[in-house]
């Protein structure tokens, strides 16, 4: 088995459902996790939105959770600074547009996992707190943030230690918590949190054991558990199904290609939109459970972000690329037209970066803020650069 760190597997889970959940290689045009840049879509001659600066992080730092509050603040919580895993959070208002510290988290953590509860609470749950010197110690206690307070407090423990795992909203307002790795080994079993009784419970499995997957909540109450890494760091091409009621998985068409590092966005219209890590696009029908390839990416994302529009389009920023025909790293961003079907290339990031959170505001636009800088002299496709203290909004 390879040998993993946190920083090997840092990635976002939006509240595009990313919900947020919480929580996020170039190859080119085929499938797989690592390659390239083959080419592809053609972009718009006039590209529509831009990104402007907007305050910094108090603290540089990737593998940080970014939750939207009923306040309309930013949650940014933990992560890892290119030297310790960070405790400390931040908020960001955007009506100032500046970061300012708030309480502590009880532990500190990277690659953990959070996510608003219905009752305002944000619950922050797992995560590693060994940074790049590989993740021997992983987490399995959670706590929850109170907006009110501006504090932390411990709530109960997951059943198993696990980072790169996803949290889903569930309507019932339970969460649930699916997959991720224990340090050893990726993970099949899912728990389910209950904010009544502050309380993790095993529920159901995965089909397949995974990481660093997605999971994008439906339209119809239901959880599109897609892709990840399998035994042994694999690439999967499998994607699973959560029924809420019957409180099981259950296998679904798969992608046809193997995909991890990518993201997973619920459509105005449904449907899932699925990107990266390579140029190929593909939408997801929960009626047919199929996915059927859409449009081609401008450049093959990895580690980035895809974020639901007020307008029905979808931001596709940050994320590296691998090294490009260009010798670049980074793409550009790019917005996915689901009438037309298609990509084409917007406004580029003030500060390039993988790993950034990207968290929809209420005046629709879009925050950026954090992530790492891939170092090509060591490997384009690890996030073992500096860590970023930017933080940016696009705006249309």
């Amino acid at each position: 088995m390879p040998n993993r760190t946190a920083s090997d597997f840092v990635r976002r889970t939006t509240l595009t459902l990313f919900v947020l959940t919480v929580g996020g290689v170039a190859c080119g045009g085929g499938g797989g996790d690592s390659g390239t840049h083959a080419g592809g879509a053609t972009g718009a001659t006039t590209p529509e939105g831009v990104f402007v600066p907007t305050g910094s992080l108090l603290v540089a730092r990737y593998g940080q959770t970014a939750t939207l509050l009923s306040s309309g603040k930013v949650l940014m919580a933990g992560g890892f600074d290119g030297s310790n895993v960070l405790a400390s959070a931040e908020l960001y208002d955007p009506e100032a547009r500046t970061f300012t510290l708030t309480g502590n988290m009880t532990a500190p953590r990277s690659a953990h996992t959070a996510i608003a509860l219905s009752n305002g609470q944000v619950l922050v749950a797992g995560g590693t707190d060994s940074g790049n010197t590989g993740a021997t110690n992983v987490l399995a206690s959670a706590e929850l943030y109170d907006p009110e307070a501006g504090t932390f407090t411990a709530t109960g423990s997951l059943t198993e230690a696990r980072y790169n795992l996803t949290a889903t909203l569930l309507p019932s307002g339970r969460v649930l918590m699916a997959g991720g790795f224990d340090g050893s080994k990726e993970l099949a079993s899912v728990e389910l949190y209950d904010p009544n009784t502050g309380t993790f419970s095993p529920t159901g499995s995965l089909t397949v054991a995974r990481s660093s997957h997605t999971a994008t909540s439906l339209s119809n109450g239901g959880v599109l558990v897609t892709g990840g890494y399998g035994d042994g760091a694999t690439p999967l091409a499998s994607a699973d199904v959560y029924d809420p009621v019957a409180g099981a998985f259950l296998a679904t068409g798969s992608m046809g290609e193997a995909r991890a590092r990518h993201t997973g966005t619920l459509l105005q219209n449904g449907m899932v939109l699925i990107t990266g890590p390579s140029l190929t696009a593909q939408l997801y029908d929960p009626v047919a459970g199929t996915f059927a390839d859409t449009g081609t990416m401008i450049e093959p994302h990895r580690d980035h972000s895809g974020t639901l529009l007020s307008d029905g389009k979808v931001l596709i920023a940050s994320g590296s690329v691998g090294i490009n025909v260009d010798g670049q790293l980074f793409g550009p961003a790019e917005l996915y037209d689901t009438e037309a079907g298609k990509f084409t290339a917007t406004g580029n990031m003030t500060v390039a970066g993988a790993a950034t959170n990207a968290t929809l505001l209420p005046n629709g636009k879009v925050l950026l803020a954090g992530g790492a800088v891939p170092d090509p002299a060591r490997n384009p496709n690890a996030l073992d650069g500096p860590a970023l203290a930017s933080a940016e909004l696009f705006e249309e």
